[in-house]
């Protein structure tokens, strides 16, 4: 039986086990502190001292009284807006990414350079660009919240394209798509019947990455004058602070539980290599 050949050394020593615990411990005190001092404020019982769950309690059985009423539908608003945030990725982004890599290869680096140019460009210069657009979209089709997912989509472009791209580059596109075209099937079956199944692990994490953002975003709607999740938590943190993080905090949950998905999806597409005897 052969060996696998040995990775070529580096001449940099790997860390050890203390040093790698050590690092891992520094960060998610990074991360840990800020959250339990918020979990903390949350149980405060105020001027009266101690601690109590009564506020959870209020959140997670929805038992908030009318004023409240705008979170409830910032929560709506915002999934309206994940929703069609991705399906704008399915519908514009996906059937492009394809296109450029079974017939246009060469405008590959063109696609990549304008998909990922979004994330070097700061939230409000963005909605400086896109005010304009905003008031010809606002007089051809209202100023519903939904019009924001075309500016998400635009934020949400280059974490989309580099889930989708890696899938691309897992498979093998132009023998999947030569044999299905060969038994007589068209593009619009050969995109939804053979390609997309094969994707469906970019295309979920790049689902749940643009749920993820458009959870967290408050910039461009903020600036935009429309109403989404981060920007309700402003309102209702001037009334009550403590309700304004349980809901951050649960949002955070949300969030972290989908980049557990993303994870969970990302290891079960990679395969150990085989050895060879």
């Amino acid at each position: 039986m052969s060996r696998m050949p040995a990775a070529p050394r580096t001449g940099i020593p790997a860390p050890g086990r203390l040093a790698r615990w050590g690092i891992l411990g520094v960060i998610g005190a990074v991360f840990a502190v800020p959250i339990i001092a918020m979990v903390e404020f949350t149980l405060r019982r105020g001027l009266e001292g101690g601690y109590d769950l009564s506020r959870w309690i209020t959140v997670l059985t929805f038992d908030l009284g009318p004023e409240y009423r705008v979170l409830g539908q910032a929560i709506v608003n915002s999934l309206v807006l994940a929703a069609v945030t991705v399906a704008l990725m399915l519908v514009l982004l996906v059937p492009t990414m394809i296109l450029v890599h079974l017939k246009l290869p060469r405008w590959r680096r063109v696609l990549e350079f304008v998909c990922l140019l979004p994330i070097s460009i700061p939230a409000i210069v963005l909605v400086v660009g896109l005010a304009p657009v905003y008031g010809v979209i606002a007089r051809a089709a209202g100023s519903g919240v939904w019009t924001l997912a075309f500016a998400y989509g635009v934020l949400v472009l280059p974490f989309a394209y580099r889930a989708v791209q890696s899938n691309l580059d897992a498979i093998d596109v132009a023998t999947l798509t030569e044999a299905a075209r060969s038994l007589g099937a068209g593009w619009p079956t050969v995109i939804a019947r053979v390609l997309l199944p094969n994707l469906r692990t970019g295309l979920l994490a790049g689902a749940f990455i643009a749920v993820a953002v458009v959870l967290g975003e408050f910039t461009i709607a903020s600036l935009l004058n429309r109403q989404n999740l981060q920007t309700a938590l402003v309102i209702v943190q001037k009334d009550d602070p403590f309700i304004a993080v349980i809901v951050t905090l649960l949002s955070l949950l949300v969030a972290v539980a989908l980049l557990l998905v993303i994870g969970r999806l990302g290891r079960g597409t990679t395969r150990a290599p085989r050895r060879i005897s």
